[in-house]
């Protein structure tokens, strides 16, 4: 994981102000290198910081050719590259990739036709299979590449000047960065520096969509149509049904790259923990944790994150009634289901070490961070965001209370450099009260219409926002749930396969009441149905809680104060 940067200016350097480096820097703390190159046109600025989580050394960045002067800045992970996975940097074998595309036997061509070069490098990159975010200056033809994953899983800014300068950047650099927005996650965007010898020199930009490899995009879009079920009854979602089996063995398969061959943080005498979870303690996150146990060895360690917040609304109307909190941190949702999670994992997963990081957070605390938080989710700027991102950013900084052997409280912060999240889960299996709303109102095709939008904006809404948050912390936050290979499967599966909803007309009633296993609430009930069936029963049955209530960021002052409201 990087912390990146490109900027152009048609008169001296662009230089990224101070307290830009110091987010870009805080994103990568094992290097950080900047690349200054004179183009006929004007000055170019490449910055990189790097999270070396690849290979057995260190790769700096920003990554240069001697041969090509090429450069290129990567923020991502590329698990494989033409479905053969990547041994060693990753950073390093899709700078090579992106090099070869640009000297392909397209190159003649491109003398007449510029775009067979855009076209060649769009190729090269959608074979990728990763989260990324990058900035490649393929030097021969003057362009910049730009652009993020199909999902948009890490985070790229743009901001224009009045004098035509143009800055990239993973995160907002504060007032100086004005007009800042974020790229869109639909394809690659190319920049065509200035010719000179051109009568009007100018900058011209194209955007291409990722091409269509014979179905592959296809296969990770929402699908077009949605199989309706036939029949007088649709067969009931039991323990013995086989998509539960495919989860499991998906799941699997998504969360073995993540996990493994991480390399231990540096300055560390003894083993420490190399992953943690935001952990609130439901079902998508326990659900995972249990998984993570099948593969990893037992004498690792692993960090569950729990945060919670001093909500003064919330102890106000606590203290009015007759039985207040032990502590403003004690009934927090989201730390009640935790530790209820965190006993059932010691239970059912034993001989390893589950250390359960309460993190409290006070209310002076909250306000002192929140210019700082304000700033990373820009430019996003509504109140739900900062709710969101004030628990990402408190989770993700690690810094909290831990249980020892001997059941002694102490102060504990994460070494863990990888985080795992599970967004995603409600997306892609019906987890949000509206799912269920939107079957009541119009049956199996008011549901899929409702996932598909919430699976089209994930990158727009939450992705690269969640990114600039934790990253703050040098950590890298993984999602197994949006794994390429596990978003094809659970994108074909039917919904009736996902969850439980009844249809209102009775017509074909989910057979949830004559199952053979437990009853279980409706939404993401194939998730339910596994967790179930890996010993977890209690994380099974717990109701979707959105992380702004469960960890009680939100409304801290004003009841009635509307997410959607834009920050003053």
């Amino acid at each position: 994981m990087c912390g990146i940067y490109f900027s152009y200016s048609g008169e001296s350097a662009l230089e990224p102000s101070t307290e830009l480096v110091e987010h870009l820097r805080r994103r990568g703390p094992d290097h950080f290198s900047r690349v200054p190159v004179r183009h006929p046109s004007g000055s170019l600025e490449f910055l990189a910081s790097v999270l070396s989580l690849r290979g057995a050394d260190l790769t700096k960045q920003p990554l240069q050719d001697p041969s090509s002067s090429s450069i290129l800045c990567w923020n991502g992970e590329a698990w494989r590259i033409h479905d053969k996975p990547i041994e060693g940097n990753d950073a390093e074998t899709v700078f090579q990739t992106l090099l070869q595309a640009g000297e392909s036997d397209n190159t003649a061509a491109a003398l007449q036709d510029q775009r067979d070069i855009d076209n060649s490098v769009v190729q090269a990159l959608s074979h990728i299979s990763g989260p990324y975010a990058f900035i490649f200056y393929h030097a021969k033809s003057g362009k910049i590449f730009y652009g993020r994953d199909f999902l948009g899983r890490r985070s790229l800014l743009r901001s224009k000047g009045k004098d035509g300068s143009i800055a990239l950047s993973s995160v907002y650099g504060g007032p100086s960065s004005k007009g800042c927005t974020e790229i869109e996650a639909d394809g690659i965007y190319v920049m065509h520096l200035p010719n000179v010898s051109d009568k009007e020199p100018k900058i011209v930009e194209r955007h291409i969509a990722w091409p269509d490899l014979s179905g592959k995009w296809e296969t990770l879009k929402y699908p077009k149509s949605v199989p309706l079920p036939s029949g007088p009854k649709i067969p009931g979602l039991n323990l013995s049904s086989l998509a539960v089996n495919a989860l499991h063995q998906n799941l699997r398969r998504s969360l073995n790259v993540r996990i493994t061959d991480i390399p231990s943080p540096p300055s560390h005498t003894k083993e420490p923990a190399k992953i943690a979870l935001l952990f609130s303690g439901g079902l998508d996150c326990t659900l995972l944790a249990r998984t993570m146990h099948d593969i990893l060895p037992k004498e690792l360690d692993i960090d569950l994150l729990n945060v919670a917040f001093e909500n003064p609304r919330v102890l106000k109307a606590a203290n009015a009634g007759k039985f207040a909190a032990a502590t403003p941190y004690s009934e927090c949702p989201d730390r009640v289901t935790g530790l209820s999670s965190h006993a059932e994992l010691q239970q059912v997963c034993p001989g390893r070490i589950w250390r359960f990081v309460s993190v409290d957070v006070p209310y002076a605390e909250t306000i002192l961070h929140r210019p700082q938080i304000t700033t990373l989710l820009h430019p996003h700027n509504t109140e739900m965001d900062l709710s969101i991102a004030c628990a990402l950013y408190f989770a993700a900084r690690g810094r909290g209370t831990a249980c020892d052997i001997s059941g002694s409280s102490t102060s504990y912060t994460t070494p863990a450099r990888v985080l795992l999240s599970g967004l995603g889960a409600d997306e892609l299996f019906a987890g949000y009260t509206r799912h269920a709303t939107s079957f009541t109102r119009r049956g199996y095709q008011g549901l899929s219409d409702e996932l598909e939008l919430d699976y089209q904006r994930l990158g727009k809404r939450n992705l690269g926002r969640d990114d600039r948050v934790i990253s703050h912390w040098g950590r890298e936050v993984r999602y197994p749930y949006l794994d390429e290979d596990f978003l094809r499967w659970a994108l074909q599966l039917p919904l009736w396969q996902k969850c439980g909803f009844e249809q209102p007309s009775g017509s074909a009633l989910l057979a949830s009441q004559e199952d053979d296993g437990p009853f279980l609430e409706p939404s993401k009930k194939l998730l339910r149905l596994l967790t179930w069936k890996l010993g977890m029963e209690l994380a099974a049955k717990e109701k979707k809680r959105a992380i702004q209530f469960g960890a009680r960021t939100a409304k801290m002052e004003a009841g009635r104060t509307k997410g959607t409201k834009v920050l003053s």
